[in-house]
């Protein structure tokens, strides 16, 4: 009987490599690259099962090119890149990692916070230029004691950064849909929370209503010179209207891990950063290092390949998205 082949997109740890191979046959890219839509397309045609990742995108048009494709399990937890009526009608199960980034997201959202108000970016070029000759009244920036914090997007993401903002003598702001709140955040509509904070957290995910949700009437709600954070979703932010803001002084700084060009299923998205955002000194960029601790991704990777070992054994995967039609297509 043959084995199941499992194609994965991007360069996986040895021990998530080893539970695959236990699984099935690997097809796996090794290298930092991704494969890219027409070259994953191409190789998820044999594929019974599919580790994917960030940069991947499933639509119709893949999954069409895929018969034999029984599960797509994304090693991530936003999951807008990937069609889920889609994936329904092809009889595709399709799963995420729904807890493991929680924590280490909202850490580095904390220390992106902390290195826009401390101008830790400015600080450290000063130093390596050697000019540096001791203490100087300079680089005066703001901190979070006595500031008010509002954390757009209260989901787990969400509710870990005020957890991790509770010891920091800040007022805690809250806005979310649902209106829940953890104990110690107070609930306020967008534009009451924008007009009061110092510092702005987007932690939302990306959705079909919330696209440019911090555009330019939010921004102009902003209480002049407040620092904005995106750890959610490139798109819930306008970063042209951003760049803009900057540029006449009324947004204070602008840190992000997530970028516009990574939605990838929005056909219209911006294909580069604005390139005043990446020149404006009051800016700072992480490359999506969220989720970027070695432990954490070898755990999430290993989640995703149980997903997939859920399916191949006969299983609905245990973080599965959505609930196929039943197959009409049997893998090889």
């Amino acid at each position: 009987m043959t084995r199941p082949r499992i194609l994965v997109t991007n360069r996986i740890h040895a021990a998530t490599r080893a539970r695959l191979t236990e699984i099935g046959e690997v097809d796996a890219n090794d290298s930092e690259t991704p494969l890219g839509y027409a070259e994953a397309k191409r190789r998820a045609a044999n594929a019974d099962a599919m580790l994917a990742f960030m940069p991947d995108r499933i639509d119709a048009e893949f999954l069409a090119s895929a018969p034999a494709l029984q599960v797509v399990a994304c090693a991530l937890k936003g999951f807008d890149n990937f069609d889920i009526p889609a994936s329904d009608a092809a009889g595709v199960w399709l799963s995420i990692v729904p807890d493991l980034l929680t924590d280490p997201t909202a850490e580095l959202a904390v220390g992106l916070a902390i290195s826009l108000a401390r101008k830790i970016r400015d600080g450290d070029a000063l130093v390596r230029t050697g000019q540096f000759n001791g203490w100087r009244p300079i680089l005066y920036g703001t901190g979070l004691d006595g500031s008010a914090v509002a954390i757009v997007g209260m989901g787990a993401v969400g509710r870990a950064i005020a957890q991790r903002l509770s010891g920091f003598g800040c007022e805690l702001i809250g806005v979310d849909p649902s209106g829940a709140m953890p104990d110690g955040v107070r609930a306020m509509d967008l534009a009451q929370a924008l007009s009061r904070a110092d510092y702005v957290f987007v932690a939302a995910p990306l959705t079909a209503s919330n696209r440019h949700m911090i555009g330019r009437e939010a921004v102009a709600a902003m209480k002049r010179g407040a620092l904005l954070i995106n750890i959610g979703r490139g798109s819930v932010v306008n970063e042209a209207v951003v760049a803009s803001t900057l540029e006449a002084g009324a947004v204070g700084g602008y840190a992000a891990d997530v970028f516009e060009l990574e939605d990838w299923a929005l056909a219209d998205r911006p294909r580069t950063i604005d390139p005043r955002l990446l020149a404006d000194r009051r800016t700072l960029f992480t490359p999506h290092l969220g989720s970027a601790v070695a432990s954490v991704r070898n755990a999430i990777e290993l989640r995703a390949a149980e997903n997939i070992a859920d399916v191949l054994a006969g299983r609905p995967p245990r973080d599965a998205i959505n609930t196929p039609r039943q197959r009409q297509r049997l893998a090889s």
